[in-house]
């Protein structure tokens, strides 16, 4: 998410190299390379190669929900096997009468939520606390 969060705060100002990135938010570089070709195909990030060459947002911030990039590299949200967003049904045998389901469903249900209602624009405004600035490489 943080990678996510450094591409829009630089969207305005075109492409960004992945190494620049990994090193200001102290993501390993391979790890991050991973991440970038899940969420390019999802759609979510472009690459472009040569010297001006790096990722962006195929968006704008404000139209890229958190639920979005994570669906994108984690899968459909679940919080329980038989209560996938993808709707697998017959994982566990007691799925019909758990007397725990609707709890988990309205878990599941509230997070979605939560996630699909912030974009990076909302994150971007979010201020970052002094302990995560100083622990940057370079500070």
């Amino acid at each position: 998410m943080r990678a996510m969060i450094s591409l829009a705060r630089s969207y305005d100002g075109g492409s960004v190299a992945l190494s620049d990135v990994a090193r200001a938010e102290g993501i390993s570089l391979g790890y991050l390379e991973q991440l970038a070709a899940s969420l390019r195909k999802a759609g979510l990030v472009s690459s472009q190669r040569g010297s001006h060459g790096g990722y962006r947002l195929v968006s704008a911030p404000a139209k890229v929900t958190v639920g979005e990039v994570l669906r994108a590299l984690e899968g459909p949200l679940s919080l329980v096997e038989c209560l996938s967003e993808t709707g697998r049904s017959g994982s566990c045998q007691h799925e019909t009468g758990c007397p725990s389901r609707v709890l988990w469903e309205r878990m599941r249900d509230s997070l979605a939520q939560v996630l699909d209602s912030t974009t990076l624009a909302d994150l971007c405004h979010q201020p970052e606390s002094q302990a995560a600035i100083a622990a940057r490489p370079g500070h």
